[in-house]
């Protein structure tokens, strides 16, 4: 006779195998393994193993009666549910048997379909209508299929009942493929919802472009589980869910939005080149390749060419793609970027400042009036509020001041720029002061604390682009300001960097000769200071960064349709 071991505290029905060391722990589960069994059993393990009384054994004896029947009632659930689903199988396998003689064939004696994309269809209820686009969502009943259509202009449920549901394609339908519906486009019922407040009940279909299921079906391949640098190698994939898309429509509504701004303050848009052989912002972020035997660059910035245009266009501005080699993995920063530039004459720094929120507040206006881009907003960043004119001002030196008096530190670095480590390793903090750089991190809690835009101006010349005005030497003063800025956003950090630029020519070769630029690569634009200059500045706006800050966007990556970042050009 074997020997059976419960031990109530520490033993198991589920690991147990009954012995000392692996005990179960209920009498009644080692009766139900083993009726004819000697059984030991204790409360914990610092009581002695001993036979169980005899009140004891009854009780567990019925007890396990009860699991042997929880067992055969699982046993005969499982048999019925097997059984089920091979009839369902079966059924299916019949059903889609079946339906391979189905052939539809549209009926010409109904009134012909409108042709129309989904956004134009709501002039067109109670009408037939044809419209083609991808399976966004599916839902499949036993009698009828319930799909969300998606054409890029926007989404549509789609009803299939009837014949048009009893297709081999119906049957087999996958998410992801394209389709080209036939049907009456009619009103929802009171009380339901649905994009645009409509239906497509159809009553002929046809199927474009399958695309796959099983193991490679595209939420196998993609969904909120992925890792990110697989999304990323996925964006072409990814750009097809609601959000992604969505952030992209906002963009082109955007630009679109700029572009009416700058056309009612009669700003011209012209489009200089990318392939350049002038830095603008200094040699160490430019991406250098071989151009017919010569060096030449990708564009840091059209600046220079757009100041060339005023003496013939007036003002004017420029959407162009910008690079720079800098190594920075930042979630505001990216190798290529929408560069949107404007160049300004005959203004004053108050001018340009001034210009520059007006762009922005007028184009979020806009956006804010249309309700196609207001949805957008509302849906990607529901508490969005516009901002209020006229944005704050802090001066360089008072924002040192204020970053001192609210405990923002920066690091100490060695005469080289590195950081100077203590003896935990940790990064030394001190006070800025005068002359420093503000870093990005610290630029961001300011503009958090905030918590509206400002205005950063007056930076040192040592900080700034050989280009840019100086403003009047205080006197008693050593240091040497430019007529500078840059635009601040919470969330987000700067948006914008502007400035007056020189318009002295014996200044602008001095600039050249303090930074060490040979000026004879750039005679095309110091003539503008030789034949006729004029007081004129401009700016430079990062498209994503304004774009994460009006969406909510996380990073800027998100704000770009392939997004490019150092290791990162696919796909």
């Amino acid at each position: 006779m074997s020997t059976l071991y419960v031990d109530e505290a520490a033993g198991s029905d589920t690991t147990g195998q009954g012995t000392e060391t692996q005990p179960y722990q209920s009498l009644a589960f080692a009766i139900y393994t083993d009726a004819n069994a000697k059984y030991l059993i204790r409360k914990d393990a610092n009581t002695p193993y001993d036979e169980p009384t005899q009140s004891a054994l009854k009780k567990a004896k019925k007890n396990a009666d009860g699991i042997e029947k929880k067992r055969k009632k699982a046993e005969e659930l499982a048999e019925r549910e097997a059984k089920e689903k091979t009839e369902e199988r079966e059924r299916r396998e019949k059903l889609i048997e079946e339906s391979k003689s189905i052939v539809l064939v549209e009926d010409n004696s109904l009134p012909k379909a409108i042709k129309a994309k989904i956004s134009q269809l709501t002039e067109h209820r109670s009408k037939r209508v044809r419209v083609a686009g991808w399976v966004h969502r599916l839902r499949q009943q036993k009698d009828i299929t319930f799909l969300t259509l998606r054409d890029g202009t926007g989404y549509l449920q789609v009803v299939l009942q009837g014949r048009v549901n009893q297709t081999y394609h119906a049957l087999t339908l996958t998410l992801e493929s394209t389709v080209e519906l036939v049907g009456t486009l009619q009103v929802v019922p009171e009380g339901k919802t649905a994009p645009g407040g409509h239906e497509l009940v159809v009553d002929y279909w046809q199927l474009v472009g399958a695309a796959p299921g099983a193991d490679d079906a595209f939420t196998n391949r993609l969904n909120e589980r992925t890792n990110p640098s697989i999304q990323a190698d996925l964006r072409h994939l990814v750009i097809r869910g609601e959000t992604a898309s969505a952030v992209l429509r906002l963009r082109s509504a955007l630009l679109t939005a700029f572009r009416q701004t700058y056309a009612k303050h009669s700003i011209l848009e012209v489009n200089p080149p990318c392939l350049v052989q002038t830095m603008v912002e200094g040699g160490a972020t430019l991406f250098k390749l071989n151009y017919y035997g010569q060096d030449a660059f990708l564009t840091q910035s059209s600046q220079l060419y757009l100041e060339t245009c005023l003496p013939s266009l007036g003002d004017v501005f420029c959407v162009q793609e910008s690079f720079r080699a800098e190594n920075s993995h930042t979630r505001r920063h990216l190798s290529e970027y929408t560069h949107l530039e404007g160049e300004l004459g005959f203004i004053n720094f108050d001018d340009l400042m001034t210009h520059i929120e007006a762009v922005i507040c007028e184009s979020v206006d806009i956006l804010l009036a249309d309700p196609t881009s207001a949805a957008l907003i509302k849906q990607l960043n529901p508490k969005f509020q516009a901002p209020s004119r006229p944005f704050l001002r802090i001066s360089y030196v008072d924002a040192i001041t204020w970053l001192n008096e609210h405990g923002i530190k920066r690091p100490e670095e060695d005469k080289d720029g590195n950081p100077i480590k203590d003896e935990n390793g940790k990064d030394v903090m001190v006070d800025h002061a005068v002359g420093d750089d503000i870093a990005e991190a610290a630029e961001r809690q300011m503009t958090d604390i905030i918590g509206k835009p400002v205005f950063l101006y007056g930076f040192p010349v040592e900080l700034k682009a050989f280009y840019m005005k100086k403003m009047p030497k205080e006197e008693g003063s050593d240091l040497v300001f430019t007529e500078s800025c840059d635009l601040l956003m919470p969330n987000v950090g700067e948006i914008v960097g502007g400035s007056m630029r020189i318009d002295d020519y014996d200044e602008l070769i001095a600039a050249y000769k303090r930074e060490g630029i040979d000026p004879s690569g750039y005679y095309w634009y110091t003539d503008q200071r030789k034949y006729g200059t004029c007081t004129h500045g401009g700016y430079g706006m990062g498209v994503e960064r304004l774009l994460a800050w009006l969406a909510d966007r996380y990073t800027v990556r998100e704000c770009s349709l392939y997004p490019r970042w150092p290791e990162r050009a696919t796909p």
